[in-house]
């Protein structure tokens, strides 16, 4: 593992400066890039802090998962945590159970079937707005915990879906690049109208 120190200076700015970390927005070239591997370019204790600032800024936010470079970090780094604080009803329906805190570097997800789900979904970068995204039901994720150490684990239903959408980040892709476009809606007119588990009132309305 070779240290970086321009990036270690990257992220000891970062993290001298207002917190929680503000979370970028898209049209920062950083979201639209490969992020790039994680081999150690930080001090240990450096990475400690930088997690646990991505943590900060995810649940004040608030939101179910981060990546790096939404805090305009290119690493393949992503924190993830659901408390799945929803009625019964709406978490059953769209197989919602809690997340507990995990910490995924250089994630990569294979899909375990050919099931996918539709479900409006957001982005902490694209505030204000939801649209509908197919997603595999059942994902094999290869990762790094935050000791580094190497780990496989399955993930279902929504948990499935958080861990696709905040890889996705890492690649470069926003969750607008897989939606169907005729579903977007502001997030205002989704609780409104939408917000149910059932998508055929939006497919009938909104034509997709």
């Amino acid at each position: 593992m070779i240290m970086d120190d321009a990036l270690t200076a990257q992220v000891a700015r970062l993290l001298a400066g207002p917190r929680p970390v503000p979370i970028i927005q898209a049209g920062e070239p950083v979201l639209r890039r490969s992020a790039a591997d994680y081999t150690g370019q930080l001090p240990a204790g450096l990475l400690a802090e930088l997690l646990a600032a991505m943590r900060e800024s995810m649940l004040a936010a608030p939101g179910v998962g981060l990546a790096a470079p939404q805090l305009g970090l290119g690493l393949r780094i992503a924190v993830i945590e659901d408390d799945a604080d929803l009625p019964e009803e709406v978490t059953t329906a769209i197989d919602r159970r809690p997340l507990a805190y995990q910490v995924i570097i250089n994630p990569a997800y294979t899909a375990l079937d050919d099931e996918r789900v539709e479900h409006y979904e957001g982005c902490l970068s694209v505030p204000g707005y939801r649209a509908v995204v197919a997603r595999a039901n059942r994902v094999r994720l290869d990762y790094l915990d935050d000791q580094l150490a190497p780990r496989v684990q399955e993930f279902t239903g929504w948990q499935a879906r958080i861990v696709q959408h905040e890889t996705d980040h890492l690649g470069g892709t926003l969750y607008l690049d897989r939606a169907e476009l005729r579903s977007l809606t502001t997030a205002d007119n989704h609780l409104a109208h939408w917000a149910g588990t059932d998508l055929s009132p939006a497919r009938a309305a909104l034509g997709f």
